[in-house]
C-alpha cells in the first residue's frame, strides 16, 4: 500500500496504525530512530492493546525531534496527523458542545464502531471528529443518515473521542429514558446516601441505567472535571437551565426538559438530607462525593422556591483548598509578612471583609490549618461547615434550637481553646462575645460584609460596640476581592492604557508601566485567556496611633486618612502592583475592586 503523501488527504481509505504513525513521523524528523526502535520493541499492557497509535507514541513523552515542540504530546500528535491528512485539528471543549444535538447525528453503536463523534451540527452541516483522517468507508452511510446535511471532517484528540463519546450517548440515553418515565421522581425516594460514589456505572450506555441517578452522576462529574466553583440548576417554565461558575464567571451548559429538571433537584435534596416533599421553604443542605479515584469533594446545597420551581445551587469546595498555599492564594511579599505577624499575636481579633464570593473562607481555612498544631486547640462556630477538616473543631449553627454565634462563642470559652474561628460577625451580640473572647486571651479570626478594611472599624461601631474596645482588641483588618488570573500558556505583552491606568491608581498616581500583559486565548483556558484565580489584598494593621485615632471615635475619613498615612495600601493599588507583575489585566482589577 502507498503512503500518503504530506499534507495530501487519501484518495482511498485505511486506518492509520503503529507501524505507519512511526515511519512517518521519522520521516518528518519528529521522532530518531533510537526512539522508533524503543516504541516498536516496548511491548503493550492488556489496556493499551487498545489505545491509537498516537496514544502509545504519547504514553513515551518522546522529546520532538524537530524541535517545533518540547514533547510530543498527545495534542502534539494530533495536530501533526491533522496536517498530515489536511483537516483542521479540533479541540474538543464540552462546554461548547450541545450533547442533545451531537448524539441525533448517529447512534452510539455506529461512532463506537467507527471511532467516530460529531461535534457540531447546523442547518446544513455536521462537524465529524474523527482520529483516523484516511478512514472514509462510514462517510457514504451516514451522509444517507444525515438526509443531504454535508459532512464537515476534523482531527481530534483519539483520547477525547472515547471519553466524550460514551459522556454525551450516556447523558441522552439518561434523559431520553427519564422522559419516557412515568414517574421519574419516585423510584429512588428510598435510595438515600450520604456519600455519593461517582463513575460507577457501566463504560456503555445501557437502556436499564437508572437514568436520573447517571445524570446527577455526570452533572458532579462534569463540574469538578471543568473546575467550576457552583453548579446553578433553574427551573423556567418548559426546561431547566444548567450553568457552572468558573473562575467567577457563569457558563451555560445544558438544557433539561422539565420533568428532568424537577426530577434531579430531588435526588441531589435526598442525597443532601433535605426534606423532598417541602418544596415552598428554602433549604440547606450538605453532601460529600467520592469519585474513581478515590478524591472526596464537598458541595453546600441551597434551595430557593421559584415561580416555576425550586432552584438549586451548589457550592464546590476543592479539596485541595486546606492545603493550599498562601503563594497559590496570591497572598505573597509585604500583604503575607502582615498577615503573618496578625496571626502570630497570641490574643486578638483578626478580620476579613468581602463580600460573598471573595475567598475568606478559603484564607481563613488555609490559615487555620497552618496555626493547627498539636500544641493548639482550633475551634470554629460556622453557619454552615464549609468543609470538615479533622485538625479542627467545628460547631455548626442551629437556629431552631437558638445555637447562635453568640451562644456558640460563649459555649467554645468552656472549651479551653486557643484559637476560635467566628463564621461571621453579623450582630451586637456576636461582636460582644467575639472582643470577650479576645479580652480573655484568645485569638479570634472572622469575616465581615465591608467594602474596604478601614469601613469594617464603622461596621463594628454601627453593631453596638465601643470604640475603645475596638482600639484594644483588634489586631488588623485584611479586606480581599478574587482576580481572574492570566493563562501563562497564551499571555501576550501589550501597551498599557494610560487612561485606564491613571483612573485604576487615582488618587495614588502610581507609575504608568510600558509593558504589561493581556489575554489572548488558548486551548488551556478555552480561549478566554484566564486560567483560575488569585486574590488581592487590603491589610490594616492597627498601629498605636491608629488604635488612638479609633478610641477617640473618629469618623470614617479620618480613620482612613491615618491608616494610609501608615502605608496601606488600597485594593485598587494592590491589583495594580499584580496588573505590572504580569499575573492579571486592568479590566479585572476595577471590575471587582470598589473606588478609592
Amino acid at each position: 500500500m502507498n503512503k500518503p503523501a504530506a499534507k495530501t488527504p487519501m484518495a482511498f481509505s485505511f486506518r492509520v496504525d503503529l507501524r505507519w504513525c512511526l515511519d512517518e513521523l521519522l520521516k518528518d524528523g519528529r521522532l530518531t530512530q533510537r526512539d522508533v526502535n524503543l516504541a516498536s520493541t516496548t511491548p503493550r499492557t492488556r489496556d493499551q492493546l487498545n489505545w491509537h497509535p498516537l496514544q502509545v507514541v504519547a504514553h513515551f513523552d518522546f522529546p520532538d525531534a524537530s524541535g517545533k515542540a518540547t514533547v510530543l504530546t498527545l495534542d502534539v500528535l494530533t495536530a501533526w496527523l491533522a496536517e498530515r491528512a489536511a483537516q483542521p485539528v479540533f479541540h474538543i471543549d464540552p462546554l461548547k458542545i450541545r450533547a442533545g444535538e451531537v448524539t441525533q447525528a448517529m447512534s452510539y453503536k455506529y461512532a463506537e464502531r467507527h471511532s467516530i463523534l460529531a461535534v457540531a451540527v447546523t442547518q446544513d452541516e455536521v462537524t465529524i471528529a474523527s482520529a483516523q483522517p484516511f478512514h472514509n468507508e462510514w462517510e457514504t452511510d451516514l451522509r444517507q443518515t444525515l438526509r443531504g446535511k454535508t459532512i464537515k471532517r476534523v482531527v481530534a484528540n483519539p483520547a477525547d473521542i472515547h471519553r466524550y463519546t460514551i459522556e454525551f450517548y450516556r447523558l441522552s440515553r439518561a434523559i431520553e429514558g427519564a422522559s419516557g418515565s412515568d414517574s421519574v421522581s419516585s423510584q429512588y425516594v428510598s435510595n438515600f446516601e450520604q456519600l455519593l460514589e461517582l463513575g460507577n456505572v457501566n463504560a456503555s450506555p445501557d437502556a436499564n441505567d437508572q437514568h436520573i441517578v447517571n445524570i446527577v452522576d455526570w452533572l458532579f462529574q462534569y463540574a469538578f472535571d471543568q473546575r467550576a466553583s457552583d453548579i446553578h440548576l433553574e427551573p423556567r417554565r418548559e426546561i431547566g437551565r444548567v450553568r457552572f461558575r468558573i473562575d467567577g464567571v457563569l457558563h451555560n451548559i445544558y438544557e433539561f426538559p422539565h420533568l428532568i429538571m424537577n426530577a434531579v433537584v430531588s435526588r441531589i435534596k435526598i442525597l443532601g438530607r433535605m426534606n423532598v416533599a417541602e418544596k415552598r421553604k428554602p433549604q440547606d443542605g450538605r453532601l460529600k462525593t467520592r469519585n474513581t479515584k478515590g478524591q472526596e469533594t464537598e458541595l453546600r446545597l441551597s434551595t430557593l422556591p421559584t415561580a416555576f420551581g425550586e432552584k438549586m445551587v451548589m457550592r464546590i469546595f476543592d479539596p485541595d483548598v486546606l492545603v493550599r498555599g498562601f503563594k497559590e492564594l496570591g497572598l505573597v511579599g509585604e500583604d503575607h509578612e502582615k498577615w503573618q505577624k496578625m496571626v502570630k499575636e497570641p490574643n486578638g481579633i483578626i478580620l476579613v471583609t468581602g463580600p460573598t464570593g471573595s475567598g475568606k473562607t478559603t484564607t481563613l481555612y488555609s490559615t487555620l490549618k497552618q496555626l493547627a498544631t498539636d500544641e493548639v486547640n482550633v475551634c470554629t462556630i460556622e453557619d454552615p461547615i464549609e468543609m470538615i477538616e479533622g485538625s479542627f473543631n467545628q460547631m455548626q449553627v442551629q437556629h431552631n434550637i437558638e445555637l447562635d454565634f453568640a451562644e456558640g462563642i460563649r459555649s467554645l470559652m468552656r472549651q479551653d481553646p486557643d484559637i476560635i474561628m467566628v463564621g461571621e460577625v453579623r450582630d451586637g451580640e456576636t461582636a460582644d462575645m467575639a472582643i470577650q473572647a479576645a479580652l480573655t486571651g484568645h485569638l479570634v479570626l472572622s469575616t465581615l460584609h465591608t467594602n474596604d478594611a478601614p469601613s469594617s472599624i464603622n461596621r463594628l461601631v454601627d453593631l453596638g460596640v465601643q470604640p475603645f474596645l475596638i482600639a484594644a482588641t483588634i489586631l488588623g483588618v485584611m479586606a480581599q476581592r478574587l482576580v481572574r488570573r492570566l493563562c501563562p500558556h497564551c499571555k501576550v505583552e501589550v501597551d498599557c492604557d494610560e487612561a485606564a491606568w491613571v483612573e485604576l491608581t487615582a488618587p495614588w498616581k502610581a507609575p504608568i508601566p510600558k509593558k504589561i500583559y493581556g489575554p489572548k486565548g488558548c486551548l488551556e483556558c478555552r480561549d478566554t485567556g484566564y486560567l483560575g484565580r488569585m486574590g488581592i489584598y487590603e491589610i490594616m494593621l492597627l498601629s498605636n496611633d491608629l488604635r488612638k485615632v479609633i478610641s477617640e471615635g473618629a469618623a470614617l475619613g479620618d480613620i482612613k486618612k491615618q491608616a494610609y498615612k501608615e502605608g496601606l495600601l488600597p485594593l485598587r493599588l494592590s491589583g495594580a502592583q499584580k496588573v505590572a507583575q504580569g499575573m492579571t489585566t486592568i479590566e479585572e482589577v476595577m471590575r471587582v475592586a470598589p473606588l478609592n
